[in-house]
Formats: structure tokens, sequence, C-alpha cells
């Protein structure tokens, strides 16, 4: 999910692109640092998750076809191909919003400013994104009206919405729930299972922005970002984490007792073991952290629950 960003603000306006504080960039093995980095810049672990799940929501949670028919079925590959390159879109755009940011939170994976030219990475940004909305156009209208507002989506969040307290974090929240609906709203199946992934992500999502947000204050805090750490402290920020993380529970555990009454067993041990029991360990770890490094392992277990979710939808 993408990281905090700069703000643009009075005080402190975000540079337009190639602008004269654009750092001077060449040198010898530039193209293969820039190279190397791309993978990063693009989160690529992030993508090769979205992938796994459209691939699993189509598969295993709508009707129809087999694994080797999906994947060589035309719509269904212009559909990932359309969430891939919005997606690393996303995060090009919110590294060129997030360079004083990301200076400060951190500078071992600054690409943006550093390796490429914030005005490159603008086209880039605008290439993807363009070339997604078209694609998903080509597929639907409906699809093209949903990628066009998720690019708007990530434009604001990125420019404007990370600034304020709590909009970000369910930005994202709602962006990763439509990213788990798009095959459902290409077949319009009426699969109410779709729904109730796509809720967890949400849940789970915003649980993940409100910790890196907790990670990230200190660089937020030098360029007037009003986080929900900033704003209402930690405590407090902590306890609505905790209400997202609550709410996340209660749907595991009434969908494992629901899947126990439909004698449907492993399933339900996967989302009681790999699932319920890590989020009460990620609430106990909650309570107790007070460091960046704490927080930074709570986003890592995040992920990692989120990827237990996913795959549970192999027993589905």
């Amino acid at each position: 999910m993408p990281a905090s960003l700069l703000p643009a603000s009075a005080a402190d306006p975000a540079p337009t692109a190639g602008g004269a504080d654009e750092l001077p960039l060449g040198g010898p093995g530039q193209a293969g640092r820039l190279a190397r980095a791309l993978p990063g810049l693009v989160r690529w672990p992030n993508l090769a998750i979205m992938l796994l799940s459209l691939v699993l929501v189509r598969v295993m949670l709508l009707p129809g076809q087999s694994l080797r028919t999906v994947l060589l079925a035309p719509g269904f590959g212009l559909l990932v191909l359309t969430s891939l390159l919005v997606a690393a879109a996303g995060y090009i755009i919110n590294d060129y919003y997030d360079v004083k940011i990301d200076a400060i939170n951190r500078p071992d994976r600054l690409v943006v400013g550093r390796l490429l030219r914030r005005r490159h990475a603008m086209l880039a940004h605008m290439l993807l994104s363009g070339v997604g909305v078209v694609l998903a156009a080509a597929l639907s209208w409906p699809l093209g009206l949903v990628t066009l507002a998720a690019v708007a989506l990530l434009w604001g969040y990125s420019a404007r919405f990370k600034r304020l307290p709590l909009v970000g974090n369910l930005s994202i929240g709602v962006l990763t729930a439509a990213l788990v609906l798009l095959p459902e709203l290409q077949l319009l199946t009426g699969r109410e299972a779709v729904w109730l992934y796509a809720l967890a992500a949400f849940l789970l999502t915003v649980v993940r922005e409100i910790v890196k947000d907790m990670e990230d204050m200190r660089g937020d805090a030098q360029h007037g970002c009003h986080t929900l750490p900033l704003v209402w402290g930690l405590a407090r920020s902590k306890w609505v984490a905790g209400v997202f993380l609550g709410c996340l529970a209660l749907l595991v555990l009434a969908a494992a007792s629901q899947l126990l009454v439909w004698d449907r067993w492993a399933l339900a041990a996967w989302l009681l073991g790999l699932v319920l029991m890590p989020l009460a360990w990620l609430a106990r770890l909650l309570l107790r952290a007070d460091r960046r490094r704490h927080f930074r392992q709570l986003s890592a277990w995040c992920k990692g629950i989120m990827l237990a979710g996913v795959l549970s939808m192999l027993l589905v």
C-alpha cells in the first residue's frame, strides 16, 4: 500500500515537476542503479500480492472456469494489466509528492529525486494511468469509470488526503477493497463471498495505514502533515486502529462460525488459526508499541495476515 505523502501547503509547497529544486542526476552507473531501483519504486511485492488476489478471486470465489481457462482469457488478462498499471502509477505519484518526507523516513529507499527526475516520474505516472484507464474502458464503461475514479483518488491521496487525519487511511482502504471487487464488477455474478473478502481487506488496510502513520510521525511532523497520530496522539490512534481491528476480528469469527455450521472445517481452521489468532497477537503488539521499529514490525504483521487471508481463498 502507498506510503506517507508530502503535503502541498503554503508553508512548504510541493515543487512542480522539473522545478528548480530538482536534484542533479547523472553520473557513471546511473542507468544501472535506476533499473535496479525500479521494482522497488513500483513496490513489486505489493503488485505480486495484487496479482495473486485477482487470480484467486476470479478462480476460487467466482463461478465457471478453471485456472488455465482464466489465465488465458483475454478479458481477465486486460483487467489484471489495468489494475497493475494503475497501482504502479499510484506508487510513483506517491513518491513524487513524498520526496522530502521519504528523505527523512526512508532515505535508503529514495528513488524519485535521487535516481529518477521528478518530471520523468510524473510522465511515467500519467502514461501508466492513461493506458490503464483506456484498457479498462475497452473492457466496459463501468470498469473504465471505476478505474478513472481510482486514478483520481490515488492522485488526491498523494496531493492532499494523506495530510488529513483518517481520510487518507480510509481512501487506501477503499482502493484495496475495490481491487478485490474488480473481477466481480466485470462479471456481476452476485457472489457474497467477494464482498466479505473486500470488507476484510478494507478493514485490515485501514489498520495498516494508521500503523504506517505512527511509524512515519517524525517526517510527517516536519512537513506539516496532520495524520491521525499527530492530531490525536499515539494512544488515541491506537484505539482507532483497535476499533477497525476489532471489527475485522468479529467478521472473521462470524465467518468461521458459519463455516463450522456448514462443516467447512478446513477453511474455518485456516481463518481461526492463520487469521484470527495473528489478529489477536497484532492487537497485543499494538498496545505495547511505542518505537518506530515496533510500528514497522506491526506493518509487516498486517502484510502477513493479509497474505494469509488471500491464500484462504484456495479453500473456498
